[in-house]
């Protein structure tokens, strides 16, 4: 893959086979999201000790199986398969009372993945040993968020600090999340075109009209981290906007979204109602899980300002997204150039992805 030019006045996008080629598609999985930090769940079904959740690390592509297990309130991230014969161990979120014990032949583990006892293991040699304990696998947590990695290239702290430092003053931990108000999307395109749309918001006056109608279109702004960005959602005229405490770096401005990118595939949209946390999970070459979770703090406010309807707004983007990806697929498309001033974010996203694609 090329590199992308650090000079955005320079820089041509990524080009049209890192969207529809399947070798990309798959060397993906392993260069770019087995190594970053997935979004997995909250602690509501991890609150009380030895409680246990067991997970795919991503879906059906990475099928990683794993356990997320509360030990006196730390969490902790295991392999779970057995180290006997590979049989699963956990198969549904409980609370684990006193071993986790194999369903196959009987292997038994502690909650700290320590092996403890298995039967018939008479005349065995150099038994047991650290290989027979579960893997330990990287987990972290942030407020009542639980993320957790492959082999993860950064520290959590590096991807989650700029939001921390920027809405922290927020309580985001007593944020409840609503299953009503939280819905899957399946769009016909590739994860990066759906990132790539998310991450400009040069669209939003020819996509999303009511959108554009409480936004002002000129005061958009992007920053960019090391591994995130923030596109920064201003109100137009009087339109809901968020109290700023005075210690805010944005304190005095009408800010009606913070709109906080991860990378790879994760969307952290601050809204004077709450939280909506989009999870851009690929299926295919051409077809993505778009998983929105909604967390409220102001029930008041939900059905005003920029963060009113996000389903239209959603099904919106669906549609560009899906119209773009035909239009990558054409042989005639190569690549196309980035607006200095209005896709920073983009290019930013690219330049990750050709970082790591490289390495």
């Amino acid at each position: 893959m090329k590199k992308i030019d650090v000079d955005i006045t320079k820089a041509a996008t990524l080009q049209r086979e890192f969207y529809a080629s399947k070798d990309n598609f798959n060397n993906t999985l392993e260069k770019i999201f087995s190594r970053n930090w997935q979004f997995i769940t909250d602690d509501y079904q991890l609150k009380e000790n030895r409680s246990s959740f067991p997970f795919q690390f991503l879906g059906d592509l990475l099928p990683e199986p794993l356990v997320f297990i509360n030990n006196k309130g730390t969490i902790n991230c295991f392999s779970n398969v057995c180290t006997h014969r590979g049989n699963i161990l956990i198969n549904e979120p409980c609370t684990i009372n006193k071993l986790i014990t194999c369903g196959y032949h009987g292997k038994q583990f502690d909650t700290c993945g320590k092996f403890k006892f298995m039967p018939k293991t008479e005349r065995m040699q150099n038994f047991p040993s650290r290989q027979d304990d579960l893997p330990e696998v990287a987990v972290a947590k942030w407020r009542q968020f639980i993320f957790s990695s492959l082999d993860p290239a950064i520290e959590f702290n590096k991807l989650i600090k700029d939001v921390e430092e920027r809405v922290g003053w927020m309580p985001i931990e007593d944020f409840k999340y609503r299953e009503d108000l939280s819905k899957d999307y399946y769009v016909k395109a590739s994860w990066a075109l759906y990132c790539d749309n998310y991450l400009e918001g040069f669209h939003i006056p020819f996509v999303h009209a009511d959108l554009n109608a409480v936004l002002d279109f000129n005061s958009y702004d992007v920053e960019t981290f090391k591994y995130s960005n923030l596109q920064l959602g201003i109100a137009s005229d009087d339109d809901i906007c968020f109290d700023l405490p005075i210690e805010s770096k944005d304190y005095g401005r009408k800010i009606a979204a913070y709109y906080f990118w991860l990378f790879p595939n994760l969307m952290l949209n601050f809204y004077p109602w709450g939280l909506s946390v989009n999870i851009i999970t690929p299926i295919s070459v051409n077809e993505t899980k778009v998983q929105f979770k909604s967390y409220v703090w102001d029930e008041s406010r939900l059905d005003s300002g920029v963060g009113a309807d996000l389903d239209k707004v959603e099904l919106e983007d669906e549609q560009i997204v899906q119209q773009v990806q035909k239009g990558v697929a054409s042989r005639f498309y190569k690549q196309g150039r980035f607006s200095p001033t209005m896709e920073k974010g983009v290019h930013h996203f690219h330049s990750l992805i050709s970082d790591f694609m490289n390495k």
